[in-house]
């Protein structure tokens, strides 16, 4: 017992932070100020961090997990190498990340994320009526994004 103990202490292996949830619905932040989900605008002739979020979920509902799509975004804003993929992805990880409850999707832009019982993502549309369905789905985890400003 104690050599296991000495093994998992002694180990060069970089502990794996994650931000996947599992069978959980985050709805819209309180003070999102959208009235209906919008697709997040480019800014300077480029996408943004949403705008990246949005493009990658949207166009691959269920297909990615909230690690792979945080991961995705910070791989093209940094122009990562196809070679540097799995090592940066460890050194991403190795650190803990913000998770989808603080993207603008859900703070800004008005869409409701939606993890499975795998932990891959879709999006929603705060006016949809899939968006209701989630979240009054009490088989389901449900949170909010977070608030862009401290209550008082």
């Amino acid at each position: 017992m104690v050599e296991i103990l000495r093994a998992l202490f002694t180990s060069t292996t970089l502990y794996m932070h994650t931000t996947n949830y599992i069978n959980t619905f985050i709805s819209i932040a309180e003070d999102c100020p959208a009235t209906t989900a919008q697709i997040p605008p480019d800014k300077a002739g480029e996408k943004t961090i949403a705008g990246l979020q949005f493009e990658i979920v949207k166009k691959n509902p269920y297909k990615y997990t909230s690690d792979d799509v945080l991961f995705q975004v910070h791989a093209i804003r940094n122009e990562i190498t196809k070679g540097e993929m799995a090592k940066e992805r460890e050194n991403f990880f190795s650190k803990g990340q913000a998770c989808f409850r603080s993207s603008p999707l859900g703070k800004r832009y008005g869409w409701g994320v939606h993890s499975d019982e795998k932990g891959r993502i879709a999006i929603y549309p705060m006016e949809s009526p899939e968006y209701k369905k989630l979240a009054k789905d009490k088989g389901l985890e449900q949170t909010k994004a977070m608030r862009s400003k401290r209550e008082k």
